[in-house]
């Protein structure tokens, strides 16, 4: 059964950083696309960053440049740094790990099967 488990929100400064982790159990991790995603109040669920098994990334334009995915094989972990944080990054952020995709992660949350139980991050001006 796969877990992923959450960890590192809080609340910021604008300007300010936070590094959020994902824990993850199964053995989906090493092979599976993994994703942050976050949700605003009112807004849709949407990609943040994804690391798949090979490597390659996919950024959120918004995020490019101040947040950075990586993860711990040896720890089953997944990390995203966050970097001169805005307002606008507040939302509850989710870490999801694909079924079918290894590289060339996708972008949208329906394609992920599994998911986390969320961090908030908020970020004042």
């Amino acid at each position: 059964q796969v877990q992923l488990v959450e960890s590192g929100g809080g609340s910021v400064q604008a300007g300010g950083s936070l590094r959020l982790t994902c824990a993850a159990s199964g053995y989906i991790y090493s092979r599976s696309c993994m994703g942050w995603f976050r949700q605003a109040p009112g807004k849709e669920r949407e990609g943040v960053a994804a690391l798949g098994s090979d490597g390659r990334t996919r950024y959120a334009d918004s995020v490019k440049g101040r947040f950075t995915v990586s993860k711990d094989n040896a720890k089953s972990t997944l990390y995203m740094e966050m970097n001169s944080l805005k307002p606008e990054d507040s939302a509850m952020y989710y870490c999801a790990a694909s079924a079918t995709y290894s590289g060339d992660c996708p972008a949208y949350s329906y394609q992920y099967s599994y998911w986390g139980q969320g961090t908030q991050v908020t970020v004042s001006s």
